[in-house]
């Protein structure tokens, strides 16, 4: 017996002939008989459908209103929560005491409350590091009885318009909630691609019928996790647990721009959250290595671990790939790493030894592929 816990989408995944892994505790589908490749190149071209629901969900709430709760999370994020407009989402981070990411997360304002999407390996001890350091005024609720799936592509919101067509008054990083035929759906118009698109959190029942009602539209198709990983890649988005982590600084993963000028220095809400010091004197000054786009000059792809060396024959590495593969969009590998910050500059040519050998690789900037959100 497998002790992997399952989507409300697992009978789906299976209908439609996924190969299934184990992902963060979870039995998920990795690619589907179209193939890694054609799934990638269709959610570029069309519209792809991906079964994320196993990140956690989490709802905040707070009987002292709702500036109260978003100051009370502000004490655990370096992002401007109470910056968040009513149907409106961010991008947001937990961080430690010595500046690293404990999470990535996005933070809804529903109005009634924060909604919070955290990630699946992550989760369990989100939860519990949420519980732990808010207030007692703000009640932490774990949603379990929601599916969540993403939807993403040029075709997205063609699609998704057809069974919620309020969609298409939405705008990149919008959250909102609307009923339809009695099923409430929380959506979302990001994404985790580069493309546009949307997440939808509905209840777990209905989560079925609604993937079947998609894949049925022509221009959708579902999509694994195979695919997922060269979008992101393409799109320069960091993995949690590969490209940042619990040793790594928000500069130094080259997501500064995720906290805003009232959470800098001289910001009117300035520090108050963990690793405060480290965090606002690297955004001052500089981090000391920087996560970098980095091109292979080969057709060799470079997967996380390979070491970065500054020459062809020094022996003591400067840096390591964390994530890397093949871009099929561009028809040719490309990787990300961290490098110390004076070879961190587009253009700077390093090597990476791969199979005992030194083979040149140039710094490029990020994203590889342009966005195409809507604004």
């Amino acid at each position: 017996m497998s002790d992997l816990e399952t989507t409300p989408l697992y009978d789906f995944h299976l209908r439609h002939d996924a190969k299934m892994v184990p992902f963060a505790g979870y039995d998920m589908p990795v690619q589907y008989p179209l193939g890694v490749m054609k799934e990638h190149l269709h959610t570029r071209a069309a519209a792809g459908l991906f079964d994320v629901s196993h990140m956690g969900q989490v709802m905040l709430t707070s009987a002292d209103g709702h500036e109260a709760l978003c100051l009370a999370l502000e004490a655990i994020v370096p992002v401007s929560v109470l910056g968040i407009a009513e149907g409106r989402q961010r991008y947001g981070i937990f961080t430690n005491g010595d500046g690293g990411i404990l999470d990535d997360l996005m933070i809804a304002n529903t109005g009634a409350g924060l909604f919070l999407v955290v990630n699946a390996a992550c989760k369990v001890a989100d939860v519990a590091h949420l519980r732990a350091h808010l207030p007692e005024h703000v009640a932490v609720t774990e949603i379990t009885d929601r599916a969540l799936v993403a939807l993403q592509g040029p075709a997205a919101e063609a699609a998704l318009a057809r069974i919620i067509p309020d969609v298409v008054e939405m705008r990149f990083m919008d959250s909102r909630i609307f009923t339809v035929s009695g099923t409430e759906y929380w959506v979302s118009r990001s994404g985790y691609t580069g493309e546009d698109g949307f997440e939808i959190s509905l209840p777990a029942e209905d989560a079925d019928e609604f993937a079947e009602a998609l894949v049925a539209m022509e221009e959708v198709e579902p999509i694994g996790l195979g695919a997922r990983d060269s979008l992101r890649l393409e799109a320069g988005l960091c993995l949690y647990g590969h490209d940042i982590d619990e040793t790594t600084t928000p500069a130094e993963g080259n997501i500064g721009w995720a906290i805003q000028g009232a959470r800098r220095a001289g910001g009117a809400r300035e520090g108050g959250f963990p690793g405060a010091e480290r965090i606002l004197r690297e955004l001052a000054e500089g981090p000391s290595r920087l996560r970098v786009g980095l091109l292979p000059e080969g057709r060799a792809p470079m997967r996380e671990g390979t070491p970065l060396f500054a020459n062809e024959t020094d022996s003591t590495p400067i840096g390591t790939i964390t994530s890397g593969g093949f871009a099929p969009s561009l028809q040719k590998p490309i990787a990300m790493g961290y490098l110390p910050a004076d070879h961190a500059d587009t253009g700077t040519r390093i090597f990476a030894e791969l199979r005992g050998k030194r083979l040149p690789v140039s710094v490029a900037a990020l994203p590889f592929r342009a966005s195409t959100y809507k604004r």
